[in-house]
């Protein structure tokens, strides 16, 4: 069964609701929700984010926000914190997290042949978890594995300051389960956003994560 979004013109003024297919065929303007992870440890912060499964239907494999989704028809923006229990088993209410900023992204591309247009207004969040990586329960039919890496590193390799970052993480086995890894990490290997949606998501953490 397909899902229902709510959809918009450009200036955000609701329109009426319809399926993800058409709202993505049509290029029709919706809601999502984004919440970026930090975890601080030893005086040093890090940021998580998820590797996508490879057999999602846009950018499989590719590295992305620590949990995100849309918001579906008559969904408020404090429902959409929902994700991060679906995606990743972090149960934290809607008062826990903190507001980095809204993003506007529109991406084309192709799903098995069929063009997409998807024009999202994205609400961001920031949520500060002391749960170690291991402890995570994935949605594995959604998240492949969990990385962390230094969150100035990240910041640095969004700007062009380094060619890789070193990230920690926990993988999803067939067997079932986690397995650590260790892998070198590139921009070009996550969601094709503006680097500069990275790099300043990624300084406004930082900034909280110096007040806490």
């Amino acid at each position: 069964m397909s899902e229902i979004f709510d959809y918009y013109d450009e200036q955000m003024n609701y329109i009426g609701t319809t399926s993800r297919e058409e709202v993505h065929r049509l290029g029709l303007w919706h809601q999502t929700f984004h919440c970026w992870v930090m975890h601080k440890r030893e005086d040093r912060i890090y940021v998580w984010f998820q590797l996508r499964q490879s057999d999602k239907d846009t950018y499989p494999g590719f590295f992305d926000i620590t949990a995100a989704g849309h918001l579906s028809a008559g969904e408020t923006i404090r429902e959409g914190a929902r994700e991060l229990e679906e995606e990743l088993g972090i149960r934290a209410s809607f008062s826990d997290l903190f507001k980095l900023g809204e993003y506007r992204d529109q991406l084309e591309g192709q799903v098995r042949g069929a063009s997409f247009i998807d024009r999202e207004l994205s609400h961001v969040f920031g949520y500060v978890c002391g749960t170690p990586l291991a402890s995570l329960e994935l949605q594995t039919e959604e998240v492949a594995g969990i990385f962390e890496a230094d969150l100035d590193a990240m910041i640095a390799l969004f700007e062009g300051k380094l060619d890789a970052v070193s990230a920690y993480g926990m993988e999803a086995v067939h067997t079932g389960g986690l397995q650590p890894v260790q892998r070198q990490v590139r921009a070009a290997e996550f969601v094709p956003r503006p680097y500069a949606y990275y790099s300043g998501m990624f300084r406004a953490l930082s900034q909280h994560g110096q007040t806490v």
